[in-house]
């Protein structure tokens, strides 16, 4: 996965509050080994081991006896601090682990239930971290972790392309005649454009959604949700396009963005 996603994670991280912190970076660094597996391993087999280990990793961290590994000890540290939810993180891996199969998400669907269970999931441990427990900073959580999926999943689609892979939507694919090949060619087409135009409106409608009732979410939780400023200025900058995913300037990171999240964090909204 390109390195700028967890770059404006990082950002996104240090503009917590200082309590939270330390435990954001961990849940971080944890989503980052867990989402590097799939690139990392010749086999799945391989993979499913490392799976397993952060499956055992996770017990025995919930029974006070972490492995001897930085990420786990960090990760034990913020689950003793902030009383974590195991489901989550259980979540994330069970759903890390389904993805090994390496194949095209069937339909819209099918990406947004990953995304719910891996962003989202993520989400929902970093309000915790900021000491929250509510149900409207949970909504905002899911439907702002629907949209950064999608939206990684598109942001990554030149990447993958260039390693012979496709995982984007198969029915909006055909619903518009684009074939794997033609995104592994990099096309740049009508057909290609409707395709990412689809995918990237929908992740808008979640964004939008989640804004909808921002009102009612404690603004204490506001800085979990920084990420929305990436993900706007991503849906953006690829309108600006015209959706030609393949875009040079899609590829350059934003100099403003550090800014953008700072003066986002400082009005306490998403």
């Amino acid at each position: 996965m390109p390195s700028s996603n967890y770059y404006d994670g990082f950002v996104c991280s240090l503009l917590l509050p200082e309590e939270a912190r330390r435990s954001a970076l961990a849940l971080r660094a944890f989503n980052v080994e867990l989402a590097q597996v799939k690139d990392s391993v010749s086999q799945k087999t391989i993979g499913l081991m490392r799976m397993q280990f952060w499956k055992t990793a996770i017990d025995d961290i919930y029974r006070d006896e972490p492995p001897n590994q930085p990420v786990s000890a960090e990760l034990w540290r913020a689950v003793r601090k902030h009383y974590l939810t195991k489901r989550w993180l259980q979540r994330i891996i069970t759903e890390r682990e389904k993805d090994l199969d390496d194949r095209a998400y069937r339909n819209l669907q099918e990406l947004e239930a990953y995304s719910e269970n891996t962003q989202s999931s993520l989400l929902y441990l970093l309000v915790e971290c900021l000491g929250l427990k509510d149900v409207h900073a949970d909504h905002a959580a899911s439907h702002i972790g629907k949209a950064q999926g999608i939206v990684t999943c598109l942001r990554a689609t030149p990447y993958h392309s260039s390693r012979r892979k496709v995982y984007l939507p198969m029915d909006i694919c055909m619903l518009h005649g684009a074939s794997q090949e033609d995104f592994i060619r990099g096309s740049r087409e009508q057909n290609i454009r409707d395709v990412v135009y689809d995918i990237a409106s929908q992740a808008h409608v979640h964004l939008q959604h989640a804004r909808s009732f921002s009102h009612n979410v404690p603004a204490a939780a506001t800085p979990a949700f920084l990420q929305t400023v990436v993900l706007e200025d991503y849906l953006q900058r690829v309108r600006r396009a015209d959706f030609d995913v393949f875009h040079p300037s899609l590829q350059n990171r934003n100099p403003l963005l550090p800014f953008q999240l700072y003066l986002r964090s400082w009005k306490k909204t998403y």
